[in-house]
């Protein structure tokens, strides 16, 4: 009998999931759990916020914190173990070394943690109040010369800086210092003006696959499976100060990625680096100048005109390096984010990235100055 019992128990762990029932009945709940999780955000009014405000710091606290410690993008090599996992997997059902249930059953487990892991330090941030409405900014039209004034303000921020920052043997722009820690600092400085921006940031990490980001004109990306921000270091200089910022600012919940720029503009502004002051008004200027040109490229050319030698040369070699990377894998990967976008509550998709500039345009009717 005990053999038997012995032989129908190896049998069931060739053919069928491991613990049976009850592991049925974990995975299944955790799937539930994060549907669950998933509709609150969505239709519970101010579920989002409170999720944001109270909860998600835990992560960013611990998981975040933990991840920090290692000086390397843990993502990354997570992401390199995963393909290599399941390519071995496949081989093995292909082989017959494992049995396709128990495989897909495995799969189905890493799929279900994965939705999980994402609802709890990304989906559900999709769905807090946005950084424009936390801070007071009153989005509304603007005139095309509140536009124009706009442009002409961010030459005169990066004439300003391009006078302090530091230079490579070639001429560009060149950050000095450890870039991930003077973030840090920035974020910081802009937290003493909006609150909603305080708190614990880890360090940004950049990744060794910079050819990968690039080729999808990725400058950065937030990771919500080990909550670090990560950054592409092979960008021209000019980039890696307001993409840093900008992650990081994923880690304050703030999701939206036109709000994210804004963000990182600000905390670029607050910065004591003059290499940090120089990318985020560079980075507003580059859309607040594409929104001119839709409008008037004839103002466009006149503002421009204005810019110092310095910024002309830092933008060209930017247009340069992104212009290597455009092709068939960049229009692919847009799509992709379009849809990405969408399916978490960003309607406009894409286009949702040229509302940084009604919020540049907010910010500046706040402040009085001039628009």
């Amino acid at each position: 009998m005990l053999e038997k019992r012995a032989l129908k128990k190896k049998q069931n762990n060739g053919n069928q999931p491991q613990g049976g029932k009850r592991d049925l009945l974990l995975w299944g709940g955790l799937c539930c759990i994060s549907l669950l999780l998933n509709l609150a955000a969505r239709l519970v009014p101010g579920f989002g916020e409170w999720y944001a405000v109270h909860v998600y710091p835990i992560f960013v606290g611990t998981l975040g914190r933990l991840c920090s410690l290692v000086p390397f993008s843990v993502i990354e090599i997570l992401l390199y173990a995963g393909a290599v996992l399941l390519v071995a997997g496949i081989a093995g059902v292909v082989m017959r070394r494992m049995v396709w249930k128990r495989a897909l059953w495995n799969l189905g487990r890493t799929l279900i943690l994965i939705f999980l892991v994402f609802t709890l330090n990304c989906g559900i941030n999709y769905h807090r109040l946005p950084f424009s409405v936390r801070a007071g900014f009153d989005l509304q039209e603007s005139t095309e010369e509140e536009l124009i004034a706009l442009c002409e303000r961010l030459v005169e921020e990066i004439n300003e800086a391009a006078r302090e920052i530091s230079l490579d043997e070639e001429g560009f722009c060149a950050v000095e210092g450890d870039p991930r820690e003077t973030a840090r600092e920035a974020m910081a400085a802009a937290a003493l003006e909006y609150p909603e921006l305080q708190g614990y940031y880890p360090k940004a990490k950049p990744v060794l696959s910079t050819w990968y980001l690039s080729s999808q004109l990725l400058q950065g990306v937030y990771s919500p499976f080990t909550v670090e921000a990560n950054y592409n270091n092979g960008t021209p200089d000019q980039d890696k100060p307001s993409t840093i910022c900008h992650e990081l600012s994923h880690l304050k919940g703030f999701m939206r990625e036109d709000e994210a720029n804004f963000v990182a503009y600000l905390a670029c502004r607050a910065s004591k680096d003059a290499g940090f002051r120089y990318s985020g008004s560079i980075l507003a200027y580059i859309y607040s100048g594409n929104a001119l040109y839709a409008q008037n490229p004839a103002a466009l050319r006149r503002v421009r005109e204005k810019l110092c030698d310095q910024a002309v040369k830092d933008l060209l070699d930017h247009n340069a390096y992104w212009d290597t990377y455009r092709g068939t894998i960049s229009e692919v990967s847009d799509k992709m984010n379009d849809m990405y976008l969408k399916a978490n509550a960003q309607e406009t998709g894409t286009k949702s990235y040229g509302r940084m500039v009604d919020l540049l345009l907010a910010w500046n009717r706040s402040k009085g100055e001039g628009i």
